[in-house]
């Protein structure tokens, strides 16, 4: 299995001949659904889905969508695509193992809804959690992709996530509202106190799983 990081929180996994896209959104190069079998989104903000970019690729090559029920109303045409899943689940979209976590987004402030988001363990090796801290408590994770900053977000309960997963290595997402100033502080903190391989990938960085 290989991955290749896109921009944000937007990872492309190919296995066995089958591509499978992770929340390709408005921040990332569209590039990321050229070829795909299947996508999976988190929820339905428009970081983690591009909907245009979702709707033009279907137009040029049908896939089945996989994610909370609630993209429904975010997907627009898009949603005659859309396969819902519910926590706990486990299904196999592109031929590739996916189990599903969590539920519920992060909550942004007591004033803006919580919206619908999923967790996804790929192939009981890649843990995307989206835009929540949700500790998949029952597999040992070997590659984290942890959302490093957010408008949701502290940076002491983020370190705390990913010392929980405890993964063999955990690569930064969630990070394009960052500059230059911010990777430098945050790359230096994650890599000292994760307590585990962290590295910030520059999109279309491709890696084995």
């Amino acid at each position: 299995m290989q991955f290749t990081k896109y921009a944000h929180s937007c990872l492309r996994v190919e296995h066995d001949g089958g591509v499978l896209v992770i929340d390709p959104g408005v921040f990332s190069d569209p590039a990321a659904l050229d070829g795909a079998d299947a996508v999976l989104i988190t929820h339905e903000h428009p970081d983690h889905v591009n909907v245009e970019a979702v709707t033009r690729q279907l137009d040029r090559r049908p896939f089945a969508i996989h994610g909370p029920a609630s993209l429904a109303g975010t997907l627009a045409d898009a949603a005659e695509a859309l396969t819902p899943v519910e926590p706990g689940q486990t299904f196999a979209p592109a031929g590739v193992p996916v189990r599903a976590y969590g539920g519920r987004h992060a909550v942004i402030h007591p004033d803006i809804p919580v919206v619908d988001n999923l967790a996804f363990l790929v192939n009981d090796v890649i843990y995307h959690p989206g835009d929540s801290l949700v500790v998949p408590d029952d597999v040992q994770v070997d590659t984290l992709f942890a959302p490093i900053h957010a408008p949701w977000s502290k940076f002491s309960e983020v370190v705390d996530f990913i010392r929980a997963v405890a993964p063999r290595r955990v690569f930064a997402a969630h990070d394009a509202l960052l500059n230059d100033n911010g990777y430098a502080v945050l790359d230096r903190q994650y890599a000292a106190l994760s307590n585990c391989d962290y590295q910030r990938l520059e999109p279309g960085t491709r890696l084995d799983a």
